[in-house]
């Protein structure tokens, strides 16, 4: 059996290689006649855009990795039971279940490099791909930095600090503003619990005003809800829209923690997100799987069929995957029950076809 394995996990990985080439290639020639434009109106260097899209093969890679996968486990056991080998396998008294084992460790192996991938590359990749788009093409240069979840503002006057849930909304957690006088002490100090911008107007609730008195004392007040105009409005807090693909799976988790500090959930229907497409492709192969074997019984051995079912069965998958992170900002329910509510039906659904075959 060992020879099998190697031979079944070799045919996977070869296949999964050519599969996610094509599909990379495809993404990228669509990308570069989109994206040309921008670079050639902004009077660009060529290398430039080589860089952005070379920074961008780790971003394709993720997304289509799950697909990838699935393909190319029915592209294998469908060429096997082209060649009459599955059959003979099955006659041989091995299980479908120990013949597809092979597949089902390679995807294993697959799933574990791109955890290592979305951890360490993706981060450094995705922030050199929104830099060079963000501020080198389209001159928007953020005028923020995230840290642990925080945005940090540096404007005319002063720096603000907050975190922000929802960037398009105009309301703010943990708010703070201070500013310097010319001998670099602190001026003004402002602190508040919630802020929101409505109406052309700051409005503060449950925080404290200090501010420096003549005599380099400091004057406190306290206040229950206030409206302090400052010179800066949610317009000049640019944050790359895709921030939080510049975050690795760790540094989601801890925003995670610290946002439900504040009853917000959006960091963790974030990790969910993440963490949950890393997976996708291990649910995905054991569905996919038995499809095939259902479909080469019924109308012979040729993919042409199988092929088209596999990949519609992950476009459905991926569809209720999306759905299910937009339900996950409106219902309350728990984000990882919604992020992984495909993986448990995918795979319940595919063990149980699986077993039905080795009956």
């Amino acid at each position: 059996m060992k020879l099998l394995d190697r031979y079944l996990l070799g045919q996977f990985f070869k296949n999964l290689l050519l599969i996610l080439s094509s599909l990379v290639a495809i993404y990228l020639l669509i990308d570069f006649f989109e994206r040309m434009d921008n670079f050639m109106d902004a009077h660009k260097p060529i290398g430039l855009a080589i860089k952005y899209f070379l920074c961008k093969i780790p971003q394709i890679y993720d997304m289509m990795i799950p697909i990838c996968m699935l393909l190319a486990g029915v592209t294998t056991l469908g060429m096997l039971n082209r060649q009459h080998e599955f059959v003979a396998l099955k006659a041989a008294g091995i299980s479908v279940s120990r013949i597809i084992a092979p597949l089902l460790i390679g995807a294993s192996i697959v799933t574990t490099i791109n955890i290592g991938i979305d951890q360490w590359l993706l981060p450094p990749t995705n922030s050199a791909v929104n830099r060079i788009f963000f501020e080198e093409v389209q001159n928007r240069v953020p005028t923020g930095v995230v840290r642990n979840g925080r945005v940090y503002h540096r404007g005319p006057d002063g720096i603000y600090s907050f975190m922000r849930p929802n960037p398009h909304k105009n309301h703010f957690l943990d708010f703070s503003y201070v500013t310097w006088n010319e001998s670099h002490q602190m001026e003004m100090l402002l602190t508040a619990q919630t802020a929101d911008w409505q109406e052309g107007q700051w409005t503060f609730q449950n925080g404290q005003l200090k501010k420096r008195t003549p005599g380099n004392d400091f004057a406190i007040t306290l206040f229950k809800k206030t409206d302090i105009p400052l010179p800066g409005t949610p317009d000049t807090f640019f944050v790359s829209p895709y921030i939080a693909e510049e975050y690795s799976i760790l540094d989601l988790y801890h925003r995670a923690q610290d946002q439900v500090e504040y009853g917000d959930r959006t960091g963790w229907i974030d990790f969910h997100r993440r963490l949950s497409f890393i997976f996708l492709g291990l649910p995905l192969l054991l569905l996919g799987i038995p499809v095939l074997l259902v479909v080469q019984e019924r109308r012979g051995r040729d993919l042409a069929l199988a092929i088209p079912i596999s990949c519609g069965l992950a476009f459905g998958a991926w569809g209720w995957w999306s759905l299910a992170q937009s339900l996950a900002k409106t219902v309350n329910i728990p984000p990882s029950i919604l992020a992984w509510s495909i993986h448990l039906l995918a795979a319940s659904v595919g063990i149980y076809f699986i077993r039905r075959q080795d009956q």
